[in-house]
């Protein structure tokens, strides 16, 4: 049987594991947006073709160690989400599975 208590609880962690998909991706957006800042300014006071191609170069190879970076951590916290999600049933298929299992 729940208890007040534990439906609250339940509550509760699901909306911290939510405010923490949103905050890392408010700190993604954020990062992104000083890397390509930072990008323009570098960018803008190249004198030749080669140093250009340089600096576009880095900037391609760091946006993308860096997106796939923040989709893993981001995709890491989904995955705690759900795990948080289901784990109410846990209890609920332990009854069951020996039942099955027969």
């Amino acid at each position: 049987m729940f208890k007040v208590e534990d439906i609250q609880n339940y509550g509760k962690e699901q909306f911290e594991g939510i405010q923490a998909i949103a905050a890392a991706y408010g700190d993604y957006s954020k990062k992104s947006y000083e890397d390509t800042k930072s990008y323009v300014e570098k960018l803008s006071g190249v004198k030749s073709l080669d140093k250009a191609i340089e600096v576009q170069t880095e900037y391609a190879k760091s946006a993308y160690e860096s997106f796939v970076a923040e989709s893993q951590k981001i995709a890491g916290l989904y995955t705690d989400l759900v795990k948080q999600t289901c784990k109410p049933l846990e209890g609920v298929v332990a009854k069951f599975a020996p039942a099955a299992a027969r």
